[in-house]
């Protein structure tokens, strides 16, 4: 069992320069103590996510870390221009020695896309088009594409990623039907919501890529699922803790929704706080009762990963960073001697 780390770098109490700073901080936390790898969100024009231009927040994270690997979970291809994605993603697999995970997707709000004059409703086909691009573009020196939205003639690529054939690749899946693609082609998959539904994702993603890859040969890829985690020492302080700044992080998650007069009623995270700790998507305690928690959620999901999430809303980097220190000095030692019986 691996640990990474989930992050929107969603707007909290502080000014964005403290912000960033806090995060960078924490960041060199997970590096300290062997997480796996660091993902942050793009979001545009809202609360949500601070972190427009990842790349931009990456390449700090890429000085002030040493082996903790990270990456955009995702870069929104429908927004930025495939040529721009692969020297970008080339800068930072080279600046920080091949450590580049590579999240890609589509993009969830279509008010963001619109704010780019992107209709989200025809969005999947230039997806397609500029991730065909960004794979031709990483693994190749010539691109010659020709596409609806899309056309290259020779086009040189210089740069190039220390990863070969280049970084690994991650994308966010909420149904069974898009594993066969992903497990077909060795991409890392990440999931939101109750670990019930989870499992039949997981299920799949394993016989499908059991029946391509021997295992002998070949490292399964990470089967991610994301929770909320606050810890402290007593279950109600980390409760109180927590109900605070979930709200204040669903508030910034139903920004743009709720400013459009359209709020989201199908996310697979309750926005009620007592019913997101019950379905076990947060949770909250002592360091042995999160490990308890958490060891039901990964046996129940079938999930190989769990994408932690330590800083969210509105709480202060303290407070992050005691639940982060009481994990890896109580909870994570659990793990590491497979006590995840329940």
């Amino acid at each position: 069992m691996k640990f990474g780390v989930f992050d929107h770098l969603d707007r909290g109490a502080v000014g964005l320069t403290a912000h960033f700073e806090n995060r960078l901080k924490l960041a060199e936390v997970y590096d300290r103590a062997n997480f796996h790898a660091y993902h942050i969100a793009e979001h545009h024009g809202t609360p949500l996510g601070m972190a427009s231009s990842p790349s931009v927040f990456l390449a700090a994270v890429a000085q002030r870390t040493k082996n903790l690997r990270f990456g955009p979970l995702v870069y929104t291809l429908s927004l930025t221009h495939p040529l721009r994605i692969i020297e970008e993603v080339c800068m930072l697999d080279q600046m920080s020695g091949g450590r580049l995970e590579l999240g890609i997707g589509r993009g969830s709000s279509p008010y963001e896309m619109g704010y780019f004059g992107v209709n989200a409703q025809n969005s999947g086909k230039l997806y397609i088009e500029s991730y065909d691009v960004v794979m031709m573009g990483l693994t190749s020196k010539r691109i010659n594409f020709e596409g609806e939205y899309f056309k290259f003639d020779n086009v040189p690529v210089e740069l190039e990623c220390v990863q070969k054939p280049h970084p690994p690749i991650w994308y966010g899946m909420s149904s069974p039907a898009a594993v066969p693609w992903a497990a077909e082609n060795n991409v890392n998959i990440v999931c939101n919501g109750p670990s019930a539904p989870i499992k039949a994702i997981t299920d799949k993603y394993k016989e499908i890529w059991h029946a391509k890859f021997d295992a002998e040969k070949s490292v399964m890829p990470f089967m991610g699922l994301g929770r909320h985690l606050v810890i402290a020492k007593t279950s109600q302080e980390a409760y109180n803790i927590g109900k605070r700044a979930f709200a204040c992080w669903y508030n910034s998650l139903q920004h743009l929704w709720r400013a459009h007069g359209n709020p989201m009623k199908s996310y697979p995270i309750p926005e009620d706080f007592a019913a997101a700790t019950s379905a076990g998507i947060v949770i909250t305690g002592t360091a042995d009762e999160v490990a308890e928690k958490l060891a039901r959620e990964v046996q129940i999901s079938g999930a190989n990963y769990v994408l932690t999430r330590f800083a969210f809303g509105d709480l202060t980097y303290e407070e992050s960073l005691t639940s982060l220190n009481l994990f890896i000095e109580e909870v994570m030692p659990q793990f590491q001697m497979d006590l995840l019986t329940v």
